[in-house]
């Protein structure tokens, strides 16, 4: 794959910059080949639209300033309007501030006219905390704007404050966003980023895509859009597959020119997970442990298989609660009863509220008092934690149900592996492998950050009525289906 021949190497951008630093080649595909980046998912798309609405509220913590409205497309235009507003002394502030330097263009969340009529530097995140990542991103602003000329007396990172609880009004800005002063660290890295963006430079200077192949560096501290593309013709049984395998074991690996697990020598180094999967995979055969009927013979009848949906905004819906706090709107609870039969109970909340004390109530009265309380993964064991936190009304019934949990996707990570697991011992993994017939593909709603998605638009005042309904039979028949999975999957597991 050749870049077109004569071209001058693309200019970079602050994120193409946060992209080379994660791995080259997805900064070349960036700016080479993007046709080659898988489609937006919801849960991608969620997190953009977090973003947004973060940056839009964020700039209420600086008021009375200018907004640079031209977009990406019209820089040099930007950036006049920037000088314009820098030239306007009563102008406090500048909201997507644009600069450019060196070839590398720059937005500025804010631009804050400091005290001393220096300038301060502030990037804004949906983050709830500083990551590395965000050092980097500040670090190449402050490179952009320095060669520009400014004069910088603070830059960093203004970021969700997670202690910060809804007052049941206005949100209050000053407590909703924490701003943690990164000036000496930035500064420190300035030399660093320069020859960062020197080796990206260079990168993209070259006709050829870097040779690099994909490992856990696609996933951090993004996913990369071009990971189905790069992992396209990987081995079906690569040996990234391997449960928790370290990065130094990927590399010895790598050394000995190994990528499939059906070449991997008996003796290497693995975990006893790794292991196991490694000899499923090169006998082709299921790993079950003798332990297994045992311990799924020990849940108790009434068996209730429970899943929740749940639903975290960045900024607090309803009084009393908190950024990013995970409310729960939907359960499920397939029930298994000693005869065999099934019944079924759920629950979702229809309207824009608190859902915590209707769902909490409704949970109760379906589990009753009796029976095994089967989860997949500790997750719903933590949100009854939380609303037993919440709900002191019913605190010692929610600690009873915990008591009850048991953990399905524990106890197949123990004692059962099947090939076509892949490695994973999620739900969405473990279902086809073992009832290929059922399968999520028909559904409308295929993860559960997509049912959060669609639960917001669901009780938002802009969705038409027949839209509503529409999404309110996704979600039923996507949470169900997850319970209804457990069930099955027991069958499975004991043989029936």
């Amino acid at each position: 794959m050749d870049r077109a021949a004569g071209k001058n190497p693309p200019l970079l951008s602050k994120s193409r910059f946060i992209a080379g630093l994660q791995c080259p080649l997805r900064l070349w595909y960036q700016c080479y080949a993007p046709q080659l980046a898988s489609d937006i998912r919801p849960a991608q798309q969620a997190i953009f639209d977090t973003g947004r609405e973060v940056g839009h509220l964020a700039t209420g913590r600086y008021p009375g300033g200018t907004l640079i409205e031209e977009d990406h497309l019209h820089h040099a235009e930007a950036v006049r309007s920037t000088t314009a507003a820098m030239g306007q002394s009563d102008t406090p502030a500048i909201y997507e501030a644009a600069f450019g330097f060196e070839g590398i263009r720059v937005r500025v969340d804010v631009l804050e006219r400091s005290l001393s009529g220096r300038w301060n530097l502030v990037e804004v995140k949906s983050a709830t905390a500083v990551r590395d990542v965000h050092l980097w991103d500040v670090a190449v602003q402050l490179h952009v704007l320095s060669g520009s000329g400014l004069s910088i007396d603070r830059a960093g990172l203004l970021h969700i404050n997670t202690a910060y609880v809804h007052p049941g009004q206005a949100p209050v800005l000053a407590e909703l966003f924490h701003f943690d002063d990164l000036t000496p660290l930035v500064f420190a890295r300035q030399e660093d980023t320069h020859a960062q963006l020197g080796r990206l430079r260079q990168v993209l200077s070259e006709g050829q895509p870097p040779a690099i192949q994909p490992s856990r560096h696609c996933k951090h501290p993004h996913l990369c859009e071009f990971w189905d593309h790069c992992t396209d013709k990987m081995p079906e049984f690569w040996v990234l597959q391997l449960s928790g395998i370290s990065q130094s074991r990927l590399d010895e690996l790598s050394r000995l020119e190994i990528s499939d697990i059906r070449d991997i020598p008996a003796g290497f180094p693995l975990t006893e997970i790794q292991d196991r999967i490694r000899t499923c995979v090169q006998t082709q055969t299921e790993y079950r442990s003798p332990n297994l009927a045992r311990e799924l013979g020990l849940l108790q009848h009434p068996i209730h298989f429970i899943d929740f949906e749940t639903v975290g905004p960045a900024v607090p819906r309803y009084p009393g609660t908190r950024p990013y706090q995970s409310l729960p709107f939907q359960f499920s609870d397939h029930i298994l009863r000693r005869d065999g039969s099934v019944d079924h109970r759920e629950y979702l909340c229809r309207e824009d509220k608190d859902p915590r004390t209707e769902f909490t109530r409704a949970l109760l009265d379906a589990l009753t008092a009796d029976g095994s309380v089967v989860i997949y993964t500790t997750y719903e064991k933590k949100i009854l934690r939380a609303l037993a936190n919440d709900l002191p009304e019913m605190r010692e019934a929610l600690h009873a149900a915990v008591d009850r949990t048991v953990d399905l996707h524990a106890m197949i990570k123990k004692h059962y592996y099947h090939p076509q697991f892949r490695g994973s011992f999620s739900l969405k993994s473990v279902l086809p492998a073992l009832l290929p017939q059922m399968d999520y593909q028909d559904l409308a709603i295929q993860e559960g950050s997509q049912a959060s998605v669609e639960y917001l638009r669901m009780i938002g005042p802009q969705t038409p009525a027949a839209e509503k309904e529409k999404i309110e039979r996704d979600l039923l028949a996507y949470c169900g289906q997850d319970t209804l999975a457990m069930v099955r999957i027991r069958e499975a597991l004991l043989g029936s």
